[in-house]
């Protein structure tokens, strides 16, 4: 079993800011086709068998869950607000009795430009809030992360807090490429749960 969560903020004002950018990549994962390699998929037939997103209270999160393969996947939007992004995927990985190494957390990164996309697992939150509070509550920084760059020359540039700018919508010109980085970023969680987390890591740590 593998438990995927998007990290963002819920309402439709943050629905295209930078902070948001894992909400987006789980979007496209339940819409798009993973393992299709693995599947024969009738022409009218749905890409996936994802369902919508749904919120469920005592998660504290919206979520969708199906089986790849013989691998039950769940994903996951917290709706805690990012800050406390912890307390939803407390919530689910005791549910699911999970451990660390099948947590995936997809976020935002700063530090990266914008289409680098990095897997690590063990690091430090470098001071990202909802990575920061996951790992307070579950004592662990074991799971694997898709950092998701989001770094621009304005923000290079910028004299604003950081907390302003992440909370930007991406620039026209920069939703023309975003597309293609959530893409890969999908591409990227598939081949981690089809190959193992190794591999993805060694094809898009590049």
């Amino acid at each position: 079993m593998i438990l995927i969560v998007g990290l963002g903020n819920p309402g439709k004002n943050f629905e295209k800011t930078r902070h948001n950018i894992g909400f987006r990549v789980v979007d496209e994962f339940r819409s798009s086709s993973p393992f299709t390699s693995a599947r024969v998929i009738d022409e009218f037939q749905e890409k996936n068998n994802f369902p919508d997103f749904k919120l469920a209270k005592k998660f504290l999160a919206e979520i969708s869950e199906e089986s790849l393969d013989d691998a039950k996947v769940i994903l996951a939007k917290p709706q805690t607000f990012m800050n406390n992004s912890g307390r939803a995927v407390k919530l689910l990985t005791r549910n699911y009795k999970l451990k660390a190494k099948s947590l995936f957390i997809v976020h935002d990164d700063l530090d990266l430009p914008l289409g680098k996309i990095r897997i690590s697992i063990g690091r430090s939150s470098a001071g990202h809030k909802g990575v920061e509070s996951i790992i307070k509550e579950l004592k662990t920084k074991d799971f694997v992360r898709f950092r998701i760059g989001i770094k621009s020359e304005k923000a290079e540039n910028r004299k604003q807090k950081i907390e302003k700018f992440v909370l930007e919508k991406f620039s026209k010109d920069e939703e023309k490429n975003l597309g293609g980085v959530i893409k890969e970023a999908v591409e990227a969680i598939e081949m981690a749960i089809e190959k193992g987390v190794e591999k993805a890591t060694s094809k898009y740590n590049q």
